[in-house]
């Protein structure tokens, strides 16, 4: 398998994020319509936001690849909402980079569903930098920040991580994935 990325690992990346910005837009209403129970339950959901580049590596997973398509699906998701927002970019981009991290500390071998919730931890963390510093959590009561950080952090882990990785296990065997990855002796053995 070649170090670089392809062009057609690079389209399938975009197509890839375009379809997560569809359901990243989708996916407010469904954040905002438990947000009014009051205890952050809808962190519980925020994990999705994260998805583009988990699903994107798990696919694909070459160096590059998370940070493009979680960057791409902010940028879509500007594009689909009609309004361009640098604060959904700045966080796509530390989503991706977060992602990335996790991805590079396995040296882009491991497509485990260890490796995939890890990512989605870390992007979850890195996402609360960026909620104190656009005035999201300064003001909010100790009891209450707890449940915001460890709600956001388990979705991150459950709906980032695991989910991704039971989508493209499902994807997998369907036989579409295979068009990126290296063959197997069993795939050889099935000529």
């Amino acid at each position: 398998m070649s170090k670089g990325l392809k062009l057609s690992e690079i389209l399938v990346t975009v197509l890839i994020a375009v379809v997560f910005a569809i359901i990243y837009n989708i996916w407010n209403f469904v954040y905002k319509a438990v947000q009014v129970t009051g205890l952050h339950f809808e962190e519980l959901t925020y994990g999705a936001w994260f998805m583009a580049a988990v699903v994107a590596y798990l696919i694909i997973p070459k160096a590059g690849i998370a940070v493009l398509a979680e960057f791409a699906a902010g940028a879509g998701e500007t594009i689909v909402m009609g309004r361009f927002d640098i604060a959904t970019m700045v966080y796509a981009l530390l989503q991706g980079l977060a992602c990335e991290i996790i991805f590079a500390i396995f040296r882009y071998k491991s497509r485990s569903a260890m490796v995939a919730m890890l990512a989605g931890f870390l992007a979850s963390v890195a996402t609360l930098p960026l909620d104190f510093a656009y005035g999201y959590l300064g003001e909010v009561a100790g009891w209450n920040l707890a449940l915001y950080i460890i709600f956001r952090l388990i979705s991150g882990i459950i709906v980032a991580g695991l989910l991704s990785y039971y989508i493209v296990k499902a994807l997998d065997q369907t036989g579409v994935t295979k068009l990126f990855r290296p063959a197997t002796q069993s795939d050889y053995d099935n000529l």
